[in-house]
């Protein structure tokens, strides 16, 4: 049998299994996984490791920001980016401006992504409104179109729903069978000390982690646990940044509670000493939660080592930071709380991972596929996605194990003007993105047209 494109020599990351063999591709699907195949096209992978192409599934791209502000990235360079950072897919969050219909944003970044994809994109929901339109006609409409994951926020005005209200779309979860996603953190008691410390003269850009601290996640996140306990869904706590917030889970899940949970590289490499540099310089480094010490570092890594989250994402959340619709805001050097909020990290979070959990020996090669990949594939259902398995999309990443190289901004391709990790230590770098079989990124360049596709999903694996 003769395949289109066989890679040869490779070590297979397979879930549940790790073997050195051939991978036979055809029509942009997985066909065969034997030794001694044969194809029109051979990439000989000796030395390399094949890995399922990753799938980010938090990212932000060209979202509504706030007058003035506008997001770094739009769909051509974010999943540039991305490509080049070994992911294949990418789940943005589409947003409604302030008056629009969730259907009409849907609309809308539908036509903002087309045709300028070089990964495959998938929409999550944000849901800001409770009212009967967008909870009896929209999210069901939407969910029947397979965007089957929505986020809900518990902080950030405009955008945070009570507690009622949550319970209402988590009702709408469990009747049409899509999982909620929170982001939680408490907005009244952040509020209180954002005045309290700005009565106090304390505006620099670290008192934005300062007013932000682990209590105010902790007992979000225990709240959010609960009202998922009372509504009987499960649901998805993004972006955990502390070992606090990460016992609320655990507690939950003992009630059994069915709690999934997210971390991202900022919480295993950054620190909220990063925001407290001379003069503006630590607004590079804000984002929500707040990266915090060294101590929660490590309750983290001991979460991700121990197996209790489920996804590894980046929270990409790009701003430029010599620009006054960016970082440098009408205001900004004012005050915290006018730094746009969210960090660039779509291109680099694979790497870290792979050289800080693998190369280091926290996580096995199989723990980081299901990590990046297989888990997000599984529990968002992109039911062709996210392993190298017969039949699933050609969605493989070739890494090189023994590439050591700092990251730097220079080398990225993000439409942000700086790194948080400039200078960050890297060993292992993804060399070879191949996207339903059409390497897309080989040796850091982006290559090819844009042929990255809408994903419609199927029901999430932890849906009622």
């Amino acid at each position: 049998m003769s395949h289109e494109l066989v890679i040869k020599r490779a070590q297979v990351v397979c879930p549940g299994s790790i073997s050195n063999c051939d991978i036979g591709i055809s029509a942009g699907r997985i066909t065969t996984l034997g030794e001694n195949l044969e194809g029109r096209e051979i990439i000989d992978a000796e030395g390399l490791i094949a890995m399922p192409g990753g799938i980010d599934s938090h990212v932000h791209i060209a979202q509504p920001s706030g007058p003035g502000i506008e997001m770094a990235d739009d769909f051509a360079s974010a999943t540039r980016a991305a490509a080049c950072g070994g992911n294949t897919t990418v789940m943005p969050f589409c947003l409604p401006e302030e008056g629009q219909t969730l259907r009409a944003a849907v609309s809308e970044y539908m036509s903002n992504a087309e045709g300028r994809c070089l990964t495959d994109v998938s929409f999550h929901l944000i849901v800001k409104s409770a009212d009967p339109v967008t909870l009896g006609q929209d999210l069901p409409a939407l969910i029947a179109q397979g965007m089957t994951s929505f986020k809900v926020f518990m902080t950030y005005q405009g955008l945070r729903l009570t507690d009622a209200e949550i319970l209402q779309v988590m009702d709408v979860a469990r009747d049409q069978g899509a999982l909620t996603m929170v982001h939680a953190e408490n907005e009244d008691a952040i509020e209180f000390l954002r005045d309290k410390a700005e009565r106090s003269g304390n505006t620099a850009p670290v008192y934005h982690a300062r007013t932000r601290p682990v209590p105010v996640e902790r007992e979000a996140t225990h709240r959010a646990t609960t009202l998922a306990e009372i509504a009987g869904v499960p649901l998805m706590i993004v972006h955990v940044s502390n070992g606090a917030a990460l016992d609320e889970i655990r507690r939950a899940r003992a009630r059994g509670v069915r709690v999934l949970a997210e971390t991202c590289p900022q919480y295993i490499t950054l620190t909220a000493d990063d925001l407290d540099r001379a003069g503006f310089e630590g607004a590079k480094w804000v984002c929500s939660p707040p990266p915090r010490d060294n101590c929660e570092q490590a309750n983290i890594w001991a979460g991700i080592e121990g197996g209790a989250f489920d996804v590894f994402s980046s929270d990409h959340c790009p701003f430029r930071f010599a620009d006054s619709s960016g970082k440098d805001a009408p205001g900004a050097r004012a005050s915290f709380r006018n730094i746009p909020n969210g960090i660039p990290g779509i291109e680099t979070r694979l790497p870290i991972l792979f050289s800080e959990g693998v190369v280091k020996g926290r996580i096995s090669l199989g723990t980081f596929a299901a990590l990046t990949a297989t888990n997000h594939a599984r529990i968002y259902g992109l039911e062709n996605k996210g392993a190298i398995a017969v039949g699933k999309d050609a969605d493989i990443v070739l890494w090189d194990p023994s590439r050591t190289s700092p990251i730097t901004q220079e080398r990225l391709h993000h439409g942000a003007d700086y790194t948080p990790w400039e200078g960050f230590e890297v060993t292992g770098w993804p060399v070879r993105t191949i996207l339903r079989g059409q390497t897309v990124m080989r040796d850091g360049a982006p290559l090819g047209q844009p042929t990255g596709l809408h994903v419609a999903r199927g029901k999430p694996e932890a849906a009622p």
